[in-house]
């Protein structure tokens, strides 16, 4: 099970949008996140006349390491670490450190 899924509110905890907030848009294999309007870069496009596409520079995401964003709280406001425990029925939750309360309710 891991630590973050698609939807979770993030803290970006270092890089040049440290301290802003945003929502997992993805994961990939290679422990990467894609975070909505965060790590925007510039990048040229060439034309593609084939599939009727414009050339120019656009602005698009670029993933992000698992390592710099953290699991934002709402309860408390704050970035916080994630934990799990295991159920009374087996079933594997994903908790809050400092406060033990679930994720997923």
């Amino acid at each position: 099970m891991n630590r973050l899924k698609k939807g979770d509110q993030v803290y970006i905890i270092s890089g040049k949008d440290k301290g802003k907030t945003g929502t997992v848009n993805r994961l990939t294999q290679d422990d990467k996140v894609l975070v909505d309007g965060i790590n925007l870069v510039k990048k040229n496009v060439k034309p593609n006349p084939n599939k009727n596409e414009t050339g120019g520079i656009i602005e698009k995401e670029m993933p992000l390491h698992v390592s710099k964003v953290m699991l934002f709280n709402p309860n408390t406001k704050k970035p916080d670490r994630v934990g799990f425990m295991t159920l009374k029925n087996n079933k594997k939750v994903r908790i809050y450190k400092s406060t033990g309360e679930q994720v997923d309710l």
